[in-house]
């Protein structure tokens, strides 16, 4: 999928369905916060939520003080829809429309979160892409948490095929320039009350 495809697709889905009509939606991001919380993250740190559309991300780490919050996703639709809900916080939040893989900033962040993102890059040169981008993106004492459907997950989502991992297999993509923190499984229970299996991995970028 192209990127002027793959942003019409997403903007579709957004445009067409409410939060609670995506499989991926959160009230609260517990075990996304859970390792954020681990880091020792200070409010100052800047974060960016990759993928994040309309997620729930943002609005929890500006209950916890943080003021350099990013959200990337390939979808206008799905950041017009966040800056919506959050009103007048929002302006504390930098919008990025863009595919991850054609992401190009200056700008080195504390944090790079992404959760349910990786594992639509199916392809390796887009692996590739990611893995260079995101290493370029943080600072070198930052940190990486990546979160994809795990091999008992689901083998589509939105109707696209996706890459399913172990944990394993998630360290050995990352670990040229990532130290594992830890990682753990956890079943994502959808808005019609179904399970879909992820797996977590935090990563410490190695100097």
């Amino acid at each position: 999928m192209s990127l002027s495809s793959g942003s019409k697709f997403w903007d579709n889905v957004y445009q067409n369905k409410s939060e609670k009509e995506v499989s991926w939606f959160q009230e609260v991001p517990v075990r996304s916060l859970e390792l954020i919380d681990e880091l020792g993250l200070t409010a100052k740190d800047s974060i960016i939520d990759v993928g994040g559309g309309d997620s729930h991300l943002a609005d929890s780490l500006l209950s916890k003080g943080f003021n350099d919050i990013s959200i990337l996703d390939i979808s206008s639709v799905a950041l017009a829809k966040a800056k919506l809900r959050l009103a007048d916080q929002g302006s504390k939040i930098e919008f990025i429309a863009s595919d991850v893989t054609k992401f190009n900033s200056l700008k080195k962040y504390r944090l790079w979160h992404d959760r349910a993102t990786f594992h639509f890059r199916i392809k390796t040169e887009d692996i590739e892409s990611y893995l260079e981008i995101a290493n370029k993106s943080i600072s070198a004492d930052g940190y990486l948490i990546v979160s994809t459907f795990s091999k008992t997950g689901p083998d589509k989502c939105s109707g696209l095929d996706i890459s399913r991992y172990s944990d394993v297999e998630l360290k050995t993509l990352f670990e040229k320039c990532f130290t594992n923190i830890r990682c753990f499984e956890d079943n994502h229970k959808t808005p019609w009350h179904s399970i879909q299996s992820f797996v977590y991995c935090g990563f410490k970028k190695r100097q």
